[in-house]
Formats: C-alpha cells, structure tokens, sequence
C-alpha cells in the first residue's frame, strides 16, 4: 500500500497524473493510497479537481475542505474516511460531488447541499444519511443526477414542482421511504425508490418501482445533411457520408462536470472543438466522430473517436502520428466541461500505399510460422534431453547464490519480479547506510519525489554519495528499484551516473549513487536557480556528454539499454559540468536484430514522448533519440517541451526559415545567450535536433551518429570534444551548491 505524505508547500509526493493546464487537477484514484487526507492541502488554493476515490483513505475529511473555493469536482469514495460528514458550504463553484461508499457517523442530509447551486451530480451512496430529503435540493438549477442508494432516508418524498429542468436521475434505491407524494406535473427524469418500504410493502406497481441504469447513451455523430453510403467491409461511413478507414480510438475523461450523457450538446462542442485542433495543425482529416459516451468502472466517460482521412479512404503513416501525438501530449485542449483526459488509440492496419507490403507481410509471416513449428519440435526434443542437467545445475548455482547474493529471500509477492542479477553493486546494510546519511536529518536531504527522498551522505573514505530512499514500507518503485540496480551494477562510463550500492534490509529500499555537485540541467537551464552560467559552449559539451552516455547505453552496453526518460532532470552535472545520464527506473534491456523492439506498455515523461512509441507500442533506441532532440531544442531555448500549451518541437519547426540567419529563431532561443558570431554551428545543432524528432524512428540518426555530429558542431565552433569542461568553481563554492535529485 501507499502512503500518503505531503511536504509544507502541500505539493505531493507520490505520482499524480496531472493533465490538461491551465487547471490544478490532483488524480490520485485507484492507487492505492493509505493514511489520512492531510490538512496542508487547503494551500493548494487553486485546485478544481480533486480524486482520491478507490483508494484505503481513513480518518476524517479535513475540516478546512470548505475553503477551497475554486474546487469544482470532489471524489472521495470507496474508501475508509469515517467522522462526521464534512461541511461544504461555500464551495460555490462545486459541479460533482462524490463521497459514496465511507463509514462517516450517522448525520442528517447535510443543509448545505441546497446552497451549492452550480451542483450537477451528487453520489453519497452508503455514507449513513438518515431521515427526509428536503425538496430544495432538486431546485438546484444546474442538478442532473442525484444518488443516494443504501442509506437509511425514511418518511415521505417530496420531490415538489419547481425541480431543475435539467434533472435526468434520482436514485433512491434500499432505503426507508414509506410515500412519494404525486404532484399533477411531468416528470422528465428517472425517478428509482426500489427496495424502499414504498414499493416493497404497498405493492406500488409505479415506475419508479422498477430498477433503471443510465450510465450509457446511444448518442452517434450524425451524418451531415446526406445519406450515409454503403461500404465495403472494414470501412465506415463517415458524418459526410465518404466510405474510408477511420482512424480510431478511445476518449478517457476522468472527472466530467456533468452526468447527463444523453445531452448532444455536449458532444457536439467537443467534436467542434477536436475539428477546430485538427484545422490548426492543417492534418489531411474530413471529418470527425464520437459516439457510444459511457461510464467504466471508475466513473470516467469513455467516447469512442472516429476521424476520417481528406481526400481518400486511408490515412498514410504520418498523419496517424500526427493525430495521435496531438491527443497524447495533451495538446488538444477539450471544453473545461469535459476536464482531463487521456487518449488510447487503436491499431491502424489501412496505411495508403501499403497493402501491397501488407499482403508480402503475411506471406512472410506464414512461413516464419511453419518454419517455427519445425524447429520447436526439435527444440522440444533437445529440451527434454537436458532437463535433468539444468536442473541439477540450477539447484547448485542457486544454492550459491543464496549465499553470496542478498536478494536470495527477495519478495515476489511485492510484484518487484525475480531476484535481481548483480555484477559489482555493493550491498550496504541499513545500519552503514544511516550512519552515512547522519541518520536522514532534514539537512542531508536533498530531492524529493514520487519514489521517496535523496539524501546526501559521506563514506568513511570521505566520497561523497547520494541515497535514494524510497516511503518505507512502500510498493512503489520495486521494479523501478531492481531495474536501476541490475542496469547500473553492469555500466560503467563517465557520462552514466555511476551506482555505488543498494541496501535492501528491514523494509528498506536505497540506492547508493556517486554525489553529483551541480544538480540537474532543467535546474541550471532555469535563470537564476543554480547560478551557474551555460554559454553556448557548455551548452555543446553538455550535449555531447548526454549523447556518448545514451550511445554507450546503446550500442557498447552488453545487452544493450534502452533508457525511456530521457529528459533534463535526467542529465545531471557533476563538479566540471560534464553530463551524467541517471534514473533507470523505466530502463529496458534491448533484443538483438537490426530492427529489434521491446513490446511494452508506453511509459515516459509527456513532452519527451515518442510518437512512434506511443502508438505502436512498440519500443527502441530511436525512442531515446527523439527524447534526446527535445532534450536538444530544451538545451538552446531554456522552455520546458510542454510550456503554455505550446510543444517545442513544433514551435521550433514552425518558427524555421533555413533561409534566415540562426534560421530566424531569435526570439524562440534562450535570452541568456549571447546571439551573433559566438553561436557557431547553431544551425547544424537545430538541424540535428530536427532530425532526432522525426516521426518515423527510421527517418533518426542512432546516438553514435548524434555524437559524431555533435563533435563537428564543437570543431565548427573551436572546440575540443575531447577535453573535460572546465570546474565551476569561479561560480558555485564547492560545498555549498548542492542543487538538487529529480525522483
């Protein structure tokens, strides 16, 4: 289980997936978490979206949540929170409101309900409510849904005559409603009171006596002003009735201001709103379409999304990429209504042009699957053969390894995988470690994050280290921590962050690196925050020192690494400024072969995302080389990948004119540099980094390419690449600049 921790800023520790800006959304759903919700996070005065539903939560609600008045979805439920029910009034901009499923102490319908006048749905299912509803709350103008399913509500119901237009549903399932008083109006919403004394024991035969569930609508983009046209099979109709390919895939939008599915409306503004993003970034698509909007399991509305190709009936490979890394950055921006999303596309098997090597495809296929049914029957000989001799030699090597490895008694049913393979990692023991860390005083510590702490520490030789701690008593982080142990105990290069040992004793999760004096490069890209100045000729040997690491990683490493999170927080800066490539937490080994892949789920930091990666699934080297070009772009301009809104890569390549000195890309590059003739070879980097984000991963040089050409660009410019970067010493005193660990 998680725990839940907070530092005095009220920011978090553990992972949040936090997407769509300008809003402060905090998704801590399903993950999880135990403990207390802390009182800290009133400080987060601009929050609007707040999900800590599905999680082991206990304790109470703080009882300072009512001053966090720009919050506009609340989901508490299907925890452990118990006390009293918490006091709301004056969240005046509140929309959902979920608390369902707690052990709060038994309390009236809270008063404060009927004062909430922008609440569109409201989910208390099983929170011990007791006694009559009062008939405002259906006057709220904005109300769609109400829920209250399992409580203990008695007497009458009156829903009265002057409910909100908009109300779709009122569930009132297993309670203790003995009458519903009929007033002589139309009732346009469901209205469900089975289980209640009402139905059970007067033998009312009404309708609202009969169960109902609306968590889905049959909602379909219509055709426009034409009549769809019969297609072939696999191809669709599109709203403009054109038989083609559509490209598809599923919305996720996981805190929705409304409960009414079936308003068109709605959906008709977000389908306004993909076509307005589409003509913005001038892709070759007709048309657009949603349909099938439903709930899942975790109350996200799910949409199904259909777009149609301009001009003939499949997309080509590079609109698909398009389209989807518009949908997986976040770059699409849907109505604040709809709230954060994310995107899951399907396979696209229609690429124009492509049929012919389709058809090949599969004949090749089909022979590699014969061919493989042969050679397994031999295989399967063979492996009969030498069981036995395996296995009596696995008995011996594990009985040694027991002895000489102390992840011999690693936990499986922590999901961290099988025992680590160590080569040269030190084992410390908790005791040394600290001792070493001066007993993890909040003055040795120096990063924070989703995994834990790093802590600064000294050995008994006098080196300097880091230690990365994970929350003890966490699952978090038990791959990440044997991945970045059975990588790092079998690289050793300068540019790589060189990883001293590990202790894994009394719960305990550490790594042990070498101490990095000067932080990380997103740090010292950031005015004024390290105080060291990057030139454009550090700027150089930085990126050559990033790109031999990754390269080494790549191509020399012995089975070769892919690092999947490469970005600046990643590159670290040592006492001479030489680069450093750390976290291997989300690192994979790579498979033999020319065009070798690892099939695995996307992972990654949005901004420095693969296209390719992200819609295929498919990943390789080339992956770290197009994270490493926005690396590239980050390190002339100082703006994060991500920034307003804006994407780097294509603020950079719209802004380009190769005709222009610096390409005309004065005003995008950092102010800190000093433009003119000292920026030799400026055009040639551009020109590298572009090459690096191309959409295709064929279309990118490999990390040893990258260097060769960095390396020029340092000739061009009067460099030596060969030499080391010069100390900091004249800038930041040794000592006292510590900067600081990304987790």
């Amino acid at each position: 289980m998680k725990e839940l921790a907070w530092d005095h800023t009220g920011s978090t520790y553990p992972f949040v997936m936090t997407l769509q800006s300008p809003s402060d959304i905090r998704l801590f759903d399903s993950n999880q978490l135990t403990g207390s919700i802390p009182s800290t996070l009133v400080l987060v005065q601009t929050l609007e979206v707040l999900r800590f539903d599905r999680n082991s939560l206990s304790g109470s609600v703080p009882s300072n949540f009512n001053n966090l008045t720009s919050l506009h979805e609340l989901f508490l439920s299907n925890n452990k929170l118990s006390g009293p029910m918490p006091n709301l009034t004056g969240l005046n901009y509140l929309n959902s409101l979920d608390l369902s499923n707690n052990s709060f102490d038994t309390s009236d319908v809270p008063s404060w309900l009927s004062t909430i006048e922008s609440l569109t749905t409201l989910m208390m299912e099983d929170c011990r409510i007791q006694g009559e509803v009062p008939g405002s709350l259906f006057s709220l103008p904005n109300l769609q849904t109400v829920v209250l399913r399992r409580n203990l509500l008695n007497g009458t119901l009156d829903i009265g005559t002057g409910f909100s237009d908009q109300l779709q549903l009122i569930d009132f399932q297993n309670n203790f409603i003995s009458a519903f008083t009929q007033r002589p109006v139309l009732y346009n919403f469901e209205l469900i009171l089975v289980g209640n004394p009402v139905c059970e024991e007067t033998g009312q035969t009404e309708k609202y006596c009969t169960a109902f569930e609306a968590n889905s609508s049959s909602y379909m983009t219509p055709p426009n002003n034409c009549i769809p046209a019969p297609c072939s099979a696999d191809q669709v109709s599109s709203p403009n009735c054109q038989c083609a390919f559509p490209y598809t895939g599923t919305l996720f939008f996981r805190a929705p201001s409304f409960s009414n599915l079936g308003n068109k409306t709605y959906y008709v503004t977000l389908r306004q709103s993909l076509i307005d993003s589409i003509q913005l970034h001038q892709l070759a698509v007709d048309s657009v379409s949603l349909g099938n909007p439903r709930k899942n399991q975790f109350d996200y509305l799910e949409l199904t999304l259909e777009l149609f190709p301009s001009g003939q009936d499949s997309f080509n490979r590079t609109v698909v990429f398009e389209i989807g890394f518009i949908l997986s950055n976040q770059t699409f921006k849907p109505p604040a209504l709809f709230g954060p999303f994310y995107f899951i596309a399907d396979t696209y098997k229609h690429f124009s042009g492509e049929s012919l090597g389709s058809q090949k495809s599969t004949s090749i296929g089909i022979g590699i699957v014969i061919g493989a049914v042969v050679g397994g029957v031999v295989l399967l000989l063979l492996f009969l053969l030498f069981t036995g001799i395996y296995a009596h030699c696995r008995k011996k090597r594990a009985e040694s390894a027991t002895e000489q490895n102390p992840f011999a008694n690693w936990e499986l049913s922590k999901s961290s995988g099988s025992i680590p393979q160590l080569k040269g990692a030190r084992f410390f023991s908790f005791i040394e470690v600290k001792k070493y860390a001066n007993n993890f005083l909040e003055a040795n510590e120096i990063g924070t994050g989703g995994y834990g702490k790093v802590y600064r520490g000294t050995l008994p030789d006098g080196q300097l280290i880091a230690i990365k701690r994970a929350e003890r008593g966490s699952t978090q982080g038990g791959l990440e921590f044997k991945t970045e142990i059975e990588l790092l105990s079998r690289v050793h290069h300068k540019n790589v962050v060189n990883l001293i040992g590990f202790c894994f004793e009394r719960g305990e999760q550490m790594l042990i690196y070498e101490y990095i004096t000067n932080g990380n490069l997103r740090d010292c890209l950031s005015v004024g925050k390290t105080g060291i100045n990057l030139d454009w000729m550090r700027r150089l040997k930085l990126a050559l020192g990033a790109a031999r690491g990754l390269a080494y990683l790549h191509e020399l490493a012995c089975p070769s690494i892919i690092h999947r999170d490469i970005k600046s927080t990643n590159i670290l800066l040592d006492e001479h400024l030489n680069a450093k490539v750390a976290d291997f937490g989300l690192s994979k080994l790579a498979s033999d072969g020319e065009k070798a892949h690892v099939s695995t789920q996307v992972k990654g930091t949005m901004g420095y995302l693969d296209p390719e990666y992200y819609m295929t699934q498919q990943l390789t080297e080339k992956s770290d080389v197009y994270s490493f070009g926005v690396l590239m772009l980050e390190l002339i301009t100082a703006r994060r990948p991500l920034e307003q809104g804006k994407y780097i890569v294509r603020v950079v390549r719209v802004a380009m004119d190769r005709t222009k000195e610096l390409y005309n890309l004065h005003e995008i590059l950092d102010q800190t540099l000093e433009l003119g003739p000292k920026l030799k070879g400026l055009e040639k980097f551009v020109d590298l980094a572009m090459n690096c984000v191309q959409e295709l991963g064929v279309d990118r040089p490999t990390m040893g390419e990258v260097v060769k050409v960095i390396e020029n660009i340092m000739h061009l410019a009067g460099l030596n690449p060969n030499v080391e970067s010069t100390s900091t010493s004249d800038q930041t005193s040794k000592g006292i600049s510590f900067g600081s660990y990304d987790l």
